[in-house]
């Protein structure tokens, strides 16, 4: 166990981190205040996700239903004290089958919701299609990272470079994240168009020739703020998100897992490069 496990961060915001644990991660976020400020959200999320259909979740199945799935149904005739005795449904009853889809919805509706209630907020991942900014990282993805002679415009050599000049197309400040730590070095950089003007890809390789690359697009005046989402198609996949003007995506053939660990640290260090509000 280290001090950067990601699943630290996941067990906090669900309240399960006990411990040793708990006191090592508060004393991280007593120092670090993005940390800080992305675990508070992610706790927010949780607890948001916890009230969603608790009242259905906790409400008990109607009588009716469970009366239905026991193939009994009320008769016409009543017991002195009013209790109508049951009798068995025959087989090719239609109301059988009525009761039997109506157990069915209702199960699958309990089901899901118990998903969202229970599931971490790091795994709250996009079920609706995805900013076209993430396709188009995925596709610069497949088209670059083959590339042997050519992989970027402007190498990791030339650093300071490559930032200045990625920053002025992009028309703000931009941060190359370092993943040195975690066994990937970067190699470089390249400017490529996008629907809505300059967008920059830098590229990392590890000791395996493997390569990841990080995406950096306009997100437009109608952006929100997104926690991480995933994306792909099954060889390469994306975790992507939104944070103020720009949208990231970063890209790997890795599992989920690892790409996700290397997501948050992409993700810890462009919140510390970032300027305070106000």
């Amino acid at each position: 166990m280290t001090d950067d496990d990601p699943n630290d961060l996941h067990a906090w915001a669900d309240g399960r981190l006990e411990g040793k644990r708990l006191r090592r991660f508060e004393t991280r976020l007593d120092a670090d205040a993005a940390l800080r400020a992305q675990a508070q959200a992610w706790r927010r999320q949780a607890q948001a996700l916890k009230a969603l259909g608790r009242d259905t979740l906790e409400e008990p199945v109607p009588q009716r239903l469970v009366d239905a799935a026991l193939g009994a149904t009320p008769d016409s005739s009543s017991t002195p004290d009013g209790v109508r005795p049951a009798r068995a449904w025959r087989a090719g009853d239609p109301r059988l089958w009525l009761a039997a889809a109506a157990l069915a919805a209702l199960a699958w509706s309990l089901g899901w919701l118990s998903h969202a209630k229970f599931a971490s907020p790091a795994t709250q991942f996009a079920h609706a299609g995805a900013p076209g900014f993430v396709r188009d990282a995925l596709a610069a993805h497949v088209v670059y990272t083959p590339e042997v002679r050519h992989p970027v415009e402007v190498a990791a050599a030339q650093h300071d470079h490559l930032v200045q000049w990625l920053s002025k197309r992009l028309g703000a400040p931009l941060t190359v994240p370092s993943l040195e730590a975690r066994g990937w070095s970067l190699v470089g950089g390249r400017l490529l168009p996008g629907s809505d003007g300059a967008r920059a890809q830098f590229m990392y390789q590890d000791a395996s020739g493997a390569r990841l690359t990080l995406y950096v697009a306009d997100a437009g005046p109608k952006a929100t703020d997104t926690a991480f989402r995933f994306d792909g198609d099954g060889r390469v996949g994306a975790f992507y998100w939104v944070d103020g003007r720009f949208g990231y995506a970063l890209s790997a053939q890795l599992d989920r897992v690892s790409l996700l660990a290397l997501a948050e640290e992409v993700y810890r260090q462009l919140a510390r490069a970032s300027p305070a509000p106000g």
